[in-house]
């Protein structure tokens, strides 16, 4: 497993890593990182909120909505506040499957990601590429006849291709009952959630680091949650979705109910 750890070039889990203030992370992760600051300041700030959004959104869909099984496909490298830990603590039998293909965040997933007793979360090597496979795994865990909410954050903006991303989100969803969940994050050069820093940062990160990455507009985005319905208050920077505190970012937060 550890000849596919490449530590010569910047990997996108670990410069996350990062910017989040881990530690889990190597000096060509730190360098990429910062010189993709140096191009856009505030992207240690887009880091936070996407993790603060997962917080917001697991508690209310674990508290408010019912929902007890959780498919977080491309969870990167662990931190504080797992989906499992968040879902756990308002309902400790909260089943998580976790999703990932790097193989330094396998290693600390199997380590770090470990359950309440009355829940599970286990973790699939799987691409996001892949749904079947992924769905075949998850059903190993989860009742995928029951509601499921799944969770792709920052992860559809490495699959370049506008239309094998929406494949991707459709073959999840139609294999999940009414009920499910679809919550959604991804970079944007939206010039009013201040996106324009983002072009120059993300075409020095694709000839530095790896996997490629691409932005998109409202209505790429928008396009993700087809047949779904969009939970209060829509489509927004994930900053503020349901919070007035965080800073604006340039980074698209949406959930979506499958009616």
């Amino acid at each position: 497993m550890n000849d596919r750890i490449r530590t010569d070039i910047a990997h996108n889990a670990r410069v996350w890593n990062y910017w989040l203030g881990g530690k889990d992370n190597y000096p060509v992760d730190r360098a990429v990182g910062d010189q993709v600051t140096a191009f856009y300041p505030s992207i240690g700030e887009v880091a936070r909120a996407d993790r603060a959004f997962l917080g917001r959104v697991v508690t209310h869909l674990a508290a408010d909505a019912g929902v007890r099984q959780f498919l977080d496909i491309g969870t990167g490298l662990p931190t504080a506040d797992n989906t499992h830990e968040v879902a756990q603590r308002v309902a400790a039998d909260s089943r998580i499957v976790y999703v990932d293909n790097d193989p330094i965040v396998l290693t600390h997933a199997r380590a770090l990601l470990t359950s309440a007793p009355e829940g599970v979360t286990e973790y699939v090597d799987a691409d996001a590429r892949d749904p079947e496979t992924i769905l075949a795994a998850a059903g190993e865990t989860l009742d995928l006849s029951r509601p499921v909410a799944v969770l792709m954050l920052g992860i559809l903006n490495f699959v370049l291709d506008t239309g094998e991303a929406r494949a991707i989100v459709k073959t999840l969803m139609d294999a999940l009952p009414s009920g499910s969940h679809l919550v959604l994050t991804h970079p944007t050069l939206d010039p009013e959630l201040g996106g324009e820093g983002n072009k120059a940062a993300m075409a020095f990160w694709n000839e530095n680091a790896t996997p490629p990455i691409t932005a998109r507009s409202r209505a790429e985005f928008t396009s993700f949650l087809d047949g779904l319905d969009l939970l209060e208050p829509g489509i927004v920077s994930c900053g503020r979705w349901r919070s007035e505190e965080a800073a604006v970012v340039a980074q698209f937060g949406a959930v979506g109910r499958k009616p």
